[in-house]
């Protein structure tokens, strides 16, 4: 339910469970976690691009493993920390909505584009759970508190343009052309020696 494909110093990662809205189960964690293990592994990758098949990016937890303790299961901080770490650049390409506990690796990208017609929520309150540990932070550093608060505390559900203006994602593309898009946004890292590209990135996240 993972596909990778390898073309030119990148890595697509695609999450393909169509009739479950690319809902996750832990052993898709696991599998996307070893596949980021291994591209990290890798001296010939630049960028990976994380996206879903079909209209939705993912719904998060799959609702039947979620009831039975996926919802406080390690692997998602795995997941996120895995690819907060990746030495190369790292590009969400939205589909479709982001939902749960999908947006950790997404907030754990360098950047997020998306569709048009991308929704977000993260019905932690609604729900009864609490968010991964990570996910809070990661989501106040890119758009604040107050708004932090909005999707986790109020739930809300916030459309793409609104998405684009918090600052949550960096520009929206349509459907047909959302791929070329993170390959264009990829192009200067696939063209850069490795080093280079783990240069820049160290430097951007460090902290005064």
């Amino acid at each position: 339910m993972i596909d990778v494909r390898i073309d030119a110093y990148s890595a697509t990662l695609t999450i393909d469970r169509q009739e479950k809205a690319n809902s996750l189960t832990e052993a898709m964690l696991r599998d996307l976690t070893g596949h980021l293990d291994d591209l990290a592994g890798r001296d010939d990758i630049r960028a990976v691009i994380l996206t879903g098949a079909g209209r939705v990016f993912s719904a998060g937890a799959d609702l039947d493993e979620a009831k039975a303790g996926l919802a406080k299961s390690p692997e998602w901080e795995r997941l996120s920390a895995r690819m907060a770490t990746m030495p190369c650049l790292t590009i969400a390409a939205l589909n479709g909505t982001l939902a749960g506990g999908a947006f950790g690796m997404v907030l754990a990208c360098d950047l997020r584009i998306a569709v048009p017609e991308a929704r977000f929520f993260y019905p932690v309150m609604k729900l009864g759970f609490l968010p991964q540990p990570s996910d809070p932070r990661r989501l106040t550093q890119l758009i604040g508190a107050a708004r932090a608060k909005m999707i986790l505390m109020a739930g809300a559900r916030i459309e793409a343009r609104e998405a684009l203006a918090w600052g949550l994602v960096e520009r929206l593309v349509p459907a047909q052309g959302l791929m070329a898009a993170a390959q264009e946004l990829a192009g200067d890292c696939l063209a850069a020696d490795g080093g280079h590209v783990m240069a820049i990135k160290a430097m951007i996240g460090q902290r005064p």
